[in-house]
């Protein structure tokens, strides 16, 4: 199983849902890859936002060694699910999407907690820490829903 995470500057959301994936994914010894990605080419290169790094090693998780990263469309070859963090990035990701089978492989994230609401995560780019502690919060709980479906095999 191969899962993307994206969102729009790959700094903030989609690095700590990789981390926090990767880190579920070890724990439960399942052999998953999970990568992330983002839209704009400003932070392509960079590591994860110092207060998503600082927010996933107070939970024991290390992203500093992520690097920001652009969306391309080899990624729907390359990955069996992607995840986006709110409805801009669902939208720009299936405006690259060039078959119902790309289509059917993006989704919400936090449509594994809700099914079928489209909600976004919010981004804590301009928000204090506590913005990124909500979203940490956010994505770690659609994580667990997301590795429970990969152990009983209904994704």
């Amino acid at each position: 199983m191969k899962i993307l995470m994206v969102c729009l500057g790959n700094i903030c959301r989609s690095p700590l849902a990789e981390g926090i994936l990767k880190h579920k994914a070890k724990k439960e010894k399942l052999n998953i890859i999970v990568d992330s990605a983002g839209f704009e080419p400003y932070h392509v290169g960079d590591p994860p936002d110092i207060r998503s790094q600082k927010i996933a090693q107070a939970h024991g998780i290390d992203i500093a060694k992520q690097r920001a990263r652009l969306f391309k469309y080899d990624d729907f070859k390359n990955f069996d699910k992607i995840y986006v963090m709110d409805e801009n990035i669902y939208d720009l990701v299936m405006n690259m999407a060039k078959t119902n089978q790309d289509k059917n492989k993006v989704d919400f994230l936090l449509n594994l907690l809700v099914p079928n609401q489209n909600l976004s995560i919010p981004d804590p780019y301009y928000d204090n820490i506590n913005g990124f502690e909500n979203t940490y919060n956010l994505i770690n709980k659609a994580c667990d829903k997301l590795i429970e479906k990969i152990k009983n095999k209904t994704i």
